[in-house]
């Protein structure tokens, strides 16, 4: 008799950082996953041939700030795979340095917005769209929505503008059985968090948490996996903060 096919997961931004440890905890819990990213393959195929051979994995470049490659995308997923996503994990974003909203400049904030609001719009809409019934959505957000940081208001409002989609979207999902949440992370060790902080710097972010240490992309995923499993039954419209205490 024929194993019945693993769950797709769909991991948009999945090559590096929480992404990936992301899809290392979803084919952990049985999930064939299909991951994105930018411009770096070679960090995408690091991650596939880690990955047990129980499980399938592909990846597929994307720029989510194109909606025609967003659709893209999820059409050569479903059919590369043979199936809709059960999970999709929205995660591609950026970040800039960080600088007084007085003297931000205008480029700075329009990537922002191109990448981490109209990009996750993007792919939200899609998932909404071609998840499958009974499935979930997970986007990633920041608990600096909830604690200020100088130099950080246009990034964190780009990712508030995130959980309020969010927020439609459960009710909006609620009568297909789709659960749609949000993941906040505080500081966490990443490419994205170390790139241009000292060590001093570093250190202040530590000191925010009572546990006076960064988190790891492997305890964030692990809420994420949480929230894409049938665990997580019960948790809809939410926004989760792994951020150590920091608020």
């Amino acid at each position: 008799m024929t194993a019945p096919a693993r769950p797709l997961a769909l991991v948009v931004g999945g090559s590096r950082g929480i992404g990936a440890a992301s899809v290392r905890a979803l084919v952990r819990d049985g999930f064939d996953v299909a991951l994105t990213y930018v411009c770096r393959p070679d960090d995408a195929r690091q991650l596939q041939a880690q990955c047990p051979p129980a499980s399938r994995v592909g990846s597929y470049a994307l720029d989510v700030a194109d909606p025609q490659a967003v659709a893209r995308m999820f059409a050569e997923a479903a059919r590369d795979f043979g199936r809709a996503p059960r999970v999709v994990v929205v995660n591609a974003g950026i970040n800039v340095p960080p600088a007084p909203l007085a003297q931000f400049p205008d480029d700075r904030f329009r990537r922002l917005m191109e990448v981490n609001l109209l990009g996750a719009f993007h792919v939200l809409r899609e998932a909404a769209r071609r998840v499958e019934d009974g499935g979930a959505i997970v986007a990633l957000s920041t608990s600096l929505v909830r604690h200020a940081v100088p130099g950080a208001g246009p990034y964190a409002a780009t990712k508030a503008a995130v959980e309020s989609l969010v927020r439609s979207m459960a009710r909006e999902l609620a009568g297909r059985g789709v659960r749609v949440n949000a993941v906040a992370p505080g500081p966490v060790d990443t490419e994205l968090f170390n790139a241009g902080k000292t060590e001093e710097a570093k250190q202040r972010m530590a000191a925010m948490s009572p546990f006076q240490r960064i988190g790891t992309p492997e305890e964030v995923a692990e809420v994420v996996a949480f929230l894409a499993s049938d665990a997580a039954s019960w948790v809809h419209g939410q926004v989760v903060q792994p951020n150590g205490g920091l608020v």
